[in-house]
């Protein structure tokens, strides 16, 4: 077996006594095998426009980065907010700020040199990480869901219910699961040894991607793979339904109109992230199945993995007298 560089990228190829790859779909034997490097999909082949994308999503990271940190500063900074919902809040931006991490500055670096390698173990890294930041926000918003239905359902037990043990216990249970999500994705990943391209159609490296590019039968894997994603998605979907399910018969027997506002207004900011969560997730779904365009999908993705981070700051400070307080305090101590 030996091994021949091509472009920035090397394969294996047998040698005398070796046998071909045959790849599903190709009539003639294939003589790939395990890459080095992969090339990520440009959102723009235009130089011009890569120079304006690269200041907007330099921008749009930047923004969300601080916007979480503001987040999580204010909540630990005021005694005030050292609430369940506040503290679980804190979670949220750190994830979400891991979770824009993984993929952005990676495309913000190759959209300045004009570069789209990724070597393989980064590949696979940037995939765990992106798994496991994805599933930690699905399941911490299914968490702050509980959260709201026991303020609502049941204020007079609720800080007995919802302690300090148990948020612990509830952020601690939420990571495991999503590492636990991650390696499944990753360990059905490595199962993959041929590859009959080195061309990732995404800006960075998913799970589905690379199972397309495999030079094997990847039935097994992708009924694994697609079991591992409808449990860590349904779960937490289903979590969340049946908890606003019985907020709003709760609120629905309130007499009060003004109290009905109140406890809605309560679950406002936690409900549109969990809209725009689920609902830019759900357009990327549909666009993987639906568009014929790789690059439109990547466009999609760009609004579930950017903008949807970027957002979550200011539908929390701008709908929270709280938050906006301590955000004051806090910009009034660092001037």
């Amino acid at each position: 077996m030996g091994r021949v560089m091509m472009g920035h990228h090397s394969f294996l190829v047998p040698q005398h006594g070796d046998s071909p790859v045959h790849c599903p779909g190709y009539t003639e034997p294939q003589n790939l095998t395990h890459a080095s490097e992969f090339f990520l999909m440009s959102l723009s082949d235009d130089l011009e426009l890569q120079s304006l994308l690269f200041g907007l999503f330099l921008s749009m990271y930047l923004v969300t980065v601080l916007g979480n940190l503001l987040i999580i500063l204010a909540v630990s900074s005021d005694s005030h907010l050292h609430t369940p919902m506040y503290f679980f809040l804190s979670n949220l931006s750190l994830a979400d700020i891991g979770f824009t991490s993984t993929t952005i500055p990676k495309m913000i670096v190759d959209l300045q040199t004009h570069s789209r390698v990724i070597a393989y173990g980064d590949c696979l890294t940037q995939m765990s990480f992106f798994m496991l930041f994805g599933c930690l926000d699905s399941l911490l918003l299914t968490v702050m869901a509980y959260d709201r239905f026991v303020a609502i359902c049941h204020p007079l037990h609720y800080l007995v219910i919802v302690n300090q043990r148990l948020c612990g216990l509830l952020v601690l249970v939420s990571f495991f699961m999503s590492l636990l999500v991650s390696q499944m994705h990753n360990s059905v990943v490595l199962q993959l040894t041929y590859f009959k391209d080195v061309k990732i159609s995404h800006f960075f490296c998913d799970p589905s991607q690379l199972l397309n590019l495999a030079c094997s039968d990847t039935f097994t894997n992708n009924i694994v793979m697609y079991f591992v994603g409808a449990i860590s998605g349904f779960l937490p979907i289903s979590g969340i339904f049946f908890s606003y399910y019985k907020i709003v018969s709760s609120i629905l027997r309130v007499p009060s109109s003004g109290r009905k506002y109140k406890a809605f207004s309560t679950c406002g900011s936690h409900l549109s992230v969990v809209c725009l969560f689920y609902g830019t997730g759900l357009r990327v779904y549909l666009s993987s199945t639906v568009s014929l365009s790789p690059r439109k999908c990547a466009g999609a993705s760009v609004v579930y993995t950017v903008v949807t981070p970027m957002l979550n700051p200011f539908i929390y400070s701008l709908r929270n007298r709280d938050i906006k307080r301590a955000m004051q305090k806090l910009l009034s101590k660092t001037t």
